[in-house]
């Protein structure tokens, strides 16, 4: 026995099998039934497919959509942070340029005061 699920007027079962000489009509309406109920079957299998493309199209436009718009806000982002960038960067030389001339400073200071010697608690 195999079973279809097909419309009311057709019929929920199918059943192949042996039957008398006489009843070729009969197996032939059968086989009629079971082929219309398989085309069913497929019609609406396609149309199962074509909306699940349907609503995949739709999905992949939306975060195209969602895309574009993250994109677009990233730019904006990004030029509202550039001045920033430029100026930190003009900071970060000035603060190299001020430790250089602080570590001279002090290393000059530390080098000669290592040179001389200490007048006090210092004994020859």
């Amino acid at each position: 026995m195999v079973k279809f699920a097909g419309d009311n007027d057709e019929p929920d079962v199918v059943v192949f099998g042996r039957a008398g000489k006489g009843a070729a009509s009969g197996e032939r309406d059968q086989l009629d039934r079971a082929g219309q109920t398989i085309l069913q079957l497929l019609h609406k299998a396609a149309d199962v497919a074509e909306e699940n493309s349907r609503r995949a199209l739709e999905a992949a436009q939306r975060f195209s959509h969602r895309l574009r718009a993250a994109e677009d806000r990233i730019a904006e982002l990004e030029a509202d942070v550039e001045p920033y960038s430029d100026r930190a960067e003009r900071a970060e030389q000035w603060l190299d340029r001020i430790h250089g001339e602080i570590e001279g400073q002090f290393l000059r200071w530390d080098d000669a005061s290592r040179r001389t010697p200490r007048a006090a608690g210092h004994r020859g």
